[in-house]
Formats: structure tokens, sequence, C-alpha cells
């Protein structure tokens, strides 16, 4: 069984899945995910598009559904006697339902670590009492579980695989496959994946960078999530003018002059394409004033976490504004050394993430937990 939660997770777990398969096709896989993760070759038993919520207020109110999904992993558990588990990152899930999984001696193996060095000790105690072993993908996670006794390997991250295999259409092609004005460079929004962020969020940065596109002659593109509708970022947006565009999302992030990039794995991805960005963030005002009481953090963004220092600008809650945003981006956009400098520190973030193969070295460690059971 295979439990991802979110949009990022579905990718990850659909590059695992595709390298287990060839090492042993006759394997069936069950469990959570998106249809990346269905195409790959997993009997889906509940689609990540029923699970994007999070924050203490919205898990509360989710909590009849959350449970329902519980009962019916460990009865299929039970139903097809499954011996071994793969969780991908969505700790606030992934950890509850790990517990029960335990006390049926199912064996847990963690990929894509939770963010522990955020949350502080308390869940590295959970992890260290529930998982059999943690296959990370940041060479700091692996320090971090090794002096806390965890059984951890650090694989590398599956996103330098997924950036080197993709097919990627020239900048002539992209323009012209969506109709994109060929005299001007792109401000590329990424409002996230979950609908009531997406909701706070979307409707300051597409105020702020029509602004923004006017003033430097841009033309703005949204990169809509597979599981989010186009009609709802135009209901939320009002009359503005840009493009929403799904699935071409690398594309975008290579071609594009500046993001407006809301925090999470896509400030990695787009780090990882050299763009210079500003990070924002907006959750419900309780899921904050909890989250900030207990992020053990500086940062918000992962490429900034990952590069040690702040890259990019980050704007959260109350900062994440049309007017804090608008002056942020333009403040990059008028002066082009900061522009240059910021390209120059992001080349350095692919060295701090190990080698490519990812995928396939957490394939062959399950593959061989399987072997044993």
């Amino acid at each position: 069984m295979i439990i991802a939660g979110e949009v990022s997770g579905d990718l990850h777990g659909a590059s695992l899945i595709t390298e287990l398969k060839k090492l042993d096709d006759a394997i069936e896989i069950y469990g959570i995910g998106g249809d990346k993760m269905k195409a790959a070759g997993m009997n889906i038993v509940h689609h990540i598009n029923q699970m994007a919520f999070l924050g203490f207020a919205e898990i509360i109110k989710h909590l009849p559904f959350i449970k329902k999904v519980q009962k019916d992993l460990i009865e299929l558990v039970k139903t097809k006697e499954i011996k071994t588990v793969v969780l991908i990152d969505y700790p606030g899930f992934n950890l509850s339902v790990a517990k029960k999984f335990k006390s049926m001696g199912i064996k847990i193996i963690y990929y894509i670590s939770p963010q522990i060095w955020a949350w502080g000790a308390g869940r590295m105690k959970k992890i260290k009492k529930l998982v059999n072993k943690m296959l990370v993908v940041f060479p700091f996670e692996e320090e971090l579980y090794k002096k806390a006794g965890v059984n951890v390997e650090f694989v590398g991250h599956p996103l330098l695989d997924r950036i080197k295999d993709y097919q990627f259409l020239s900048k002539g092609e992209l323009y012209k496959k969506f109709a994109l004005d060929e005299s001007k460079e792109i401000l590329l929004i990424l409002p996230g994946s979950r609908l009531h962020e997406v909701e706070k969020i979307f409707p300051e940065c597409i105020t702020a960078a029509e602004k923004i596109a006017n003033e430097f002659n841009l033309q703005i593109v949204a990169a809509c999530s597979p599981n989010i509708e186009e009609k709802f970022l135009q209901k939320i947006s009002g009359s503005c003018n840009y493009k929403i565009i799904k699935g071409y999302t690398y594309d975008l992030m290579k071609y594009a002059k500046l993001g407006i990039v809301k925090s999470g794995t896509s400030t990695m991805e787009a780090g990882l394409f050299g763009l210079p960005m500003v990070i924002v963030y907006k959750t419900s005002y309780l899921t904050y004033l909890i989250g900030k009481n207990l992020i053990k953090l500086n940062n918000i963004g992962m490429v900034n976490i990952i590069a040690g220092e702040n890259i990019a600008v980050e704007l959260i809650q109350g900062m994440a504004n049309s007017k804090s945003i608008y002056d942020e981006c333009k403040k990059i956009l008028s002066d082009s050394r900061l522009l240059n400098s910021i390209k120059l520190k992001l080349d350095g973030l692919k060295k701090k993430l190990g080698t490519e193969g990812a995928s396939q070295r957490a394939a062959k460690y399950i593959y061989s937990v399987l072997n044993e059971a």
C-alpha cells in the first residue's frame, strides 16, 4: 500500500510505482493517490482530490471523512493481506493511520519525510516509535534522524529525475500552443493546489500581477494545479487579464521572467529552474496562529530552507497582500543586478539535493523489504 495525500506526493508516488513495476511487474499496489499514481499502475482507494485539506480548522471540519478513509484502508490491508505500507509526506493523516497499522504488525516505510525540522521534536518521537525505515530526500534530514536513533537512509530528491526526464516544449512551441504574446515575457503565478489556500492567495496575487504586468510589459500566466478547476480561478480573480495553463508548469517555470509562488514544493521546483520569485502564503487565521506557535523555523519557503539563506522574499499571512506582492516584484524587476544575484544563488540549489536516481534507490529498498515479508 502507498499513501500520498497531495499533488506533489502524487508525482513522487508515480515515479516510485514506475520503478517498482520495473523491478517486478506483478506487484499489486493499493492506496491513496492521484491521476499520476493511477496511470503508473496503482489501484486508487481514495483520490487525492478528496484529501486536499490542510490546517487545524480544516481538519476538524473533515474529521468524520478522515476516519472513514482510515477505516477503508485498514479493511483493505486485512482483505488483501498487505504487509508493507509506504507513506509519502502528508504527516497529519499518515502518522495517524501509521499508529493503527503498527498495531497490526505492518512494516511502515516513510518516503519523503514530514518536515520534522520545522515542527520540532514531537513528530520525531512519533516517527521513531512507528516507522521501520525513513527514506529521506535532503542530506540534513539524514543527520537529524540518525541523531535521534531512527533507521534512515538518504536517497536523493526525485525532482532531479523528474526534471531530467521531462520533455520540454521550446519557448516558441509554448507560446504558440497557448497563443501567448511573443513580444512579452511571462509573469508566472503558482497559487497552489489546496482550494482554501488558493481562494485566499490568488486574488491578492492576480491584483498585484496585473499592475506589475502593465508596468513592465509582461503577460500573466497562472499555472493551474490538476485538481483545481479553471472556472474556480476565474471566479475568484474577477476581470483580470491573464491566461490559465494546466499541465505545463515546468515549461512555464523554465521560460518565465518572474514567479509569484505559493510556499511549498513549487518554490523548490522554481528554484531548480533558476526562476526569481516572491513567495506567498496565507491560510485561515486559526491555522496560522497555531502553526506560528508550533513551527520552529525562520523560513517557510523550501527554496530558502534548503539554501540556508533568504534567496526569495517571503510574504506570509497579513503581508501576503497585493501591495506587498507588487512592491517586492517591482523591486526585483527594477534592479537587474538584484535579479542576476538571485539567479546566481539559485544555481547552487541543485548541488544540495544529492544525485539523480532517488525513485530507483527508494524502490530497490522497498522491494527488498517486500521480499523479506
